[in-house]
């Protein structure tokens, strides 16, 4: 929810503030180490939870412990960045959301986190003017640019750290654009920052 289109895309799922244009805080949640899906390997779709979508986006890795980082020392606080893939099961998320539920089981099921290859921060010139994309079997599905945030990288390493202490090799996700749809056996993915493909696997 980071993304002003995204949100509008949810058909307004974030109550925006008219001072600010965004929520006042951001929407966090977590998912379990089992949900991690790397170098490349498949993923198999959870046919029996409806619905999969991916959702792509910028992620960060955490390199050393904080707790309560101010958001000018936040930048010293992670060292690489990829693109990833949160997948979520949106029947199962529509469900909790209308029962007023958490949406644990529809983010954090196994799988549901895929990583790509990690870039060095060093070699960025600047997090907040980075644009990626999404390819599904050859066509581009999503485009996102870093500078479409709603809340910057630091800003959200900052809120986080308020409540939970970040440890060295935790992931950040950080929002999705617009243009998230769903996916099925067979789809072939592939994830660029800049023009770097960092991210390939497919659906099984």
């Amino acid at each position: 929810m980071n993304y002003a289109e995204h949100n509008k895309e949810l058909k307004n799922t974030l109550l925006i503030t008219e001072a600010k244009g965004k929520t006042e805080e951001p929407v966090i949640f977590t998912k379990a180490d089992s949900a991690l899906l790397k170098s490349g390997k498949p993923f198999f779709v959870p046919d029996f939870m409806g619905r999969i979508d991916y959702e792509t986006e910028i992620v960060v890795r955490i390199c050393r412990l904080g707790k309560g980082i101010p958001e000018r020392f936040a930048h010293r606080y992670y060292d690489a960045v990829t693109v990833g893939i949160d997948f979520t099961a949106r029947d199962v998320q529509k469900k909790a959301k209308d029962l007023g539920r958490p949406w644990t089981i529809a983010k954090g099921f196994d799988g549901s986190a895929v990583i790509g290859n990690w870039v060095d921060k060093e070699s960025l010139s600047d997090i907040q003017n980075l644009h990626f994309r999404l390819d599904k079997n050859g066509e581009t599905v999503q485009q996102g640019f870093t500078g479409d945030m709603l809340f910057r990288v630091d800003e959200i390493i900052a809120y986080i750290s308020r409540f939970f202490t970040l440890k060295t090799g935790d992931l950040l996700y950080t929002g999705t654009p617009v243009g998230v749809g769903p996916v099925q056996p067979g789809d072939h993915l592939e994830g660029y920052l800049q023009d770097k493909k960092v991210l390939d696997f497919y659906c099984k």
